[in-house]
């Protein structure tokens, strides 16, 4: 898999690169790269906060698109045992907003799609065309936490309302809102190195209370929570495991019903696979494996000719479980 790195649209690296890795995931907005290259007298300094892209031509496609662009070299490690090396952290440029913090006050019945909007004209960041996320969201606070965590508040909000789930992807054009397992024509996994199935009750849920939150009555008096709702599943064969949920938004008998029968779970189940590289799949893309349409939720990849990639897939609504009601 050809690939180029490029300093400050000036400077080709390519050559001098030994080792190139890739990772995305759910957990994260910024898609980095790890990259160990050779130093030569003709290599410029390289500084943390210099601009950078890496490139590459697609599976069974001939042109070269931007894998990792517009993106900003992060940290800077230099060594040397005989020959001088440096490695670099690279983020794409979303990294600011998970780095850098500020306070909003949001009206109820706005959108994430809105509070976006927000946000990027905020930090001056270019958006592709959005997608209207429809669900409107409650009134919301937020004093000094960074404005990924933001996004991700408002983005769960939504999944939990019964919206679909949404990641904010950098892309060359600009800062797109992608809907999960949305992409055209998903590939199906053949030719795979090697697949790891995992089958556990880690993180399953038989039963869910919905609870109001606690409240102090009088000087440190308190009264206990009250249960909105209750869901109860497959305790007979799985045993016992209950969730408390607590919120505030909850309005109505049913909406509290609804939320307590999304948190349950059954048997947790992930696929680990790793195969020849196909360098254009992202976090939040749909894939399958055998004949099981399932979401990537992290993809780790090692360029070079061949590539290879390791994903972590699981199904949708354990995609939603795991990172949209927590």
């Amino acid at each position: 898999m050809s690939y180029h790195l490029i300093l400050q649209d000036q400077y080709d690296l390519t050559p001098l690169v030994e080792t190139m890795t890739l990772k995305d995931s759910l957990d994260q907005i910024a898609y980095q790269a790890s990259v160990r290259v050779a130093v030569n007298g003709n290599m410029p300094a390289i500084a943390p906060g210099m601009a950078i892209r890496i490139s590459g031509v697609p599976f069974n496609k001939d042109s070269t698109i931007p894998l990792l662009h517009p993106a900003v070299v992060w940290e800077v490690e230099s060594s040397n045992s005989g020959t001088k090396r440096l490695s670099l952290v690279i983020n794409d440029r979303t990294i600011y907003l998970d780095k850098s913090e500020d306070e909003y006050l949001f009206p109820k019945d706005q959108t994430a799609t809105q509070r976006l909007q927000k946000y990027a004209k905020d930090w001056g960041i270019p958006l592709l065309p959005l997608p209207d996320t429809r669900t409107k969201l409650g009134k919301a606070v937020y004093r000094a936490q960074t404005i990924f965590s933001m996004i991700l508040a408002d983005l769960k909000e939504t999944a939990k309302n019964g919206g679909d789930m949404y990641h904010p992807r950098m892309t060359s054009g600009g800062l797109q809102l992608f809907k999960l397992g949305s992409n055209d024509s998903p590939y199906v996994l053949d030719g795979m190195i090697d697949l790891t199935q995992l089958r556990t009750l880690e993180g399953t849920v038989t039963k869910v209370k919905v609870m109001t939150a606690n409240e102090n009555v009088g000087s440190g008096q308190e009264v206990p929570s009250k249960v909105l709702a209750v869901a109860e599943g497959d305790t007979k064969s799985l045993g016992t495991l209950q969730k408390l949920v607590e919120d505030d938004q909850v309005k109505s008998a049913g909406g509290a019903d609804k939320l307590a029968k999304s948190h349950l779970t059954g048997i947790q189940e992930t696929f680990t696979i790793t195969a020849m590289d196909i360098n254009t799949i992202r976090a939040g893309d749909a894939v399958f494996l055998q004949k099981i349409k399932l979401i990537v939720t992290s993809v780790s990849r090692d360029l070079g000719n061949p590539g290879s990639m390791t994903l972590e897939l699981a199904s949708a609504e354990s995609v939603r479980r795991r990172y949209y009601l927590e």
